[in-house]
């Protein structure tokens, strides 16, 4: 991805329209998961990836990220590997389907493939991070897989989902 000045603009604005998103329109979903919130941030970081590329929604992700973990985070780290690896595996695999198929079709299997790839990266995340971020055990985690990760990362894919639809 060649990164011409236009290129670097766009990719910032898109990263900060993300990040005010993410800090001002955010839901906590499930009262017996509160660190689970869900937040539009992914919507933008996907349009980017479609009007860029799925590199661009890599770097944009990464930016924000970065940028959420130093200010506004009590996550650290953690959330932020979490982040990263949710926006990126719905919207990098969204991007990359829709750029080998720019149509709508294209850009809704690629909407589809990239809720299908979140939501199993995510749970096999929750089930390997979780532990160690919450300080609980495996067992407890795996209990929560079913019952608050699973429903959580398929509305969010759902919302995200629609919402680049209705938008782009």
């Amino acid at each position: 991805m060649k990164l011409s000045t236009k290129k670097i603009c766009v990719l910032a604005m898109f990263a900060a329209i993300s990040f005010i998103v993410a800090n001002t329109l955010y839901i906590s979903i499930f009262p017996a998961a509160p660190f689970l919130k869900y937040e539009p941030k992914d919507v933008i970081i996907t349009i980017g990836g479609f009007l860029l590329g799925p590199m661009a929604s890599f770097i944009i992700s990464l930016v924000v990220s970065l940028v959420e973990m130093i200010t506004v985070s009590d996550t650290g780290p953690v959330g932020c590997l979490m982040n990263l690896l949710s926006t990126c595996s719905f919207a990098c695999t969204a991007a990359l389907i829709y750029k080998r198929r720019h149509s709508l079709k294209g850009a809704v299997l690629g909407l589809l493939a990239g809720s299908v790839t979140m939501i199993a990266v995510m749970l096999l995340w929750n089930w390997l991070i979780t532990p160690l971020y919450m300080g609980a055990s495996r067992e407890t985690v795996e209990q929560m897989l079913l019952p608050a990760f699973l429903p959580f990362n398929a509305l969010k894919a759902g919302l995200n989902s629609a919402l680049v639809l209705c938008l782009y």
